[in-house]
């Protein structure tokens, strides 16, 4: 990599860390209803999921398969990409299996959230939490080495990641914030994932450079579209329906394709 200068590392570290801090806007849209409701829950958990399967087979795995066209021809690239989308999904599916889920289901019209519920939602949110700093982290990575070589490149970058944060704050302020009914704590659980990003960046910058590639780029995204998709489809949606009273989890599932979706096409414009 050619010379850098320190306005450079310093506008590309800027962009990353605001792109990594609109994940705690997330916690401030859960945390506007001043009362736990579940059907408020629900719609966070299923726009989260929602947000979380779209740019995941949209955006994320595209990244992959991109990254590995570097390294194969089109085909071969698209087949790596697969393989590691499957890796990612067999990766978290041996975690739930070490770490069994008893998806307990939450008694009709119960607001309160009896204590033994509030363990499970809690786990949700911490389950939402490593998905989603894992895929911050490689993020971070990209962000920060697109802008310091092409600024132009690498700042609609970074506002793509920062509108999609809002919804995974969500996903790791809904569950966290109706378990423990504590502000702080929720918004240090999504300022602690949007850190990740910027995390991700010094340590590329400093340690990993010498070791990064188009094969790991292509791995790391790849992988991470698994976990994403996986932890929807496994945690997020189930636990939306568990607490919805209606439709809330239709609505909050498709909300969250929409808002990503039109984020994504504001982007290529």
């Amino acid at each position: 990599m050619p010379d850098i200068s320190s306005t450079n590392l310093i506008t590309a570290f800027g962009i990353a860390l605001a792109a990594g801090l609109f994940t705690v806007l997330g916690s401030g849209l859960v945390m506007f209803s001043k009362t736990p409701n579940p059907r408020v829950l629900s719609f966070g958990l299923a726009f989260a999921g929602g947000a979380m399967v779209y740019v995941s087979l949209t955006e994320i795995f595209n990244k992959s398969s991109e990254a590995f066209q570097q390294v194969y021809d089109k085909d071969k690239a698209f087949a790596a990409a697969t393989l590691a989308f499957l890796a990612g999904m067999g990766a978290i599916a041996l975690i739930d299996r070490v770490v069994p889920n008893p998806h307990e289901t939450l008694e009709p019209h119960d607001p309160a959230f009896q204590e033994n519920k509030r363990r499970h939602i809690a786990r949700v949110g911490m389950m939402a939490a490593f998905a989603i700093t894992a895929h911050n982290f490689p993020e971070g990575l990209a962000t920060f080495f697109a802008t310091l070589e092409n600024p132009a490149v690498g700042m609609p970058l970074a506002l793509a990641i920062a509108i999609h944060n809002i919804p995974e704050g969500i996903s790791i302020a809904a569950p966290v914030y109706f378990a423990t009914r504590n502000r702080k704590k929720t918004v240090l659980a999504c300022l602690a994932s949007g850190l990740a990003e910027p995390l991700g960046a010094v340590l590329g910058y400093t340690m990993l450079k010498p070791f990064l590639s188009p094969f790991v780029f292509g791995a790391v995204f790849g992988v991470i579209a698994g976990v994403m998709v996986f932890l929807a489809l496994d945690e997020l949606l189930p636990a939306a329906k568990r607490y919805s009273d209606g439709h809330e989890t239709v609505y909050g599932l498709t909300s969250g394709m929409a808002v990503i979706a039109l984020s994504l096409v504001l982007f290529h414009f």
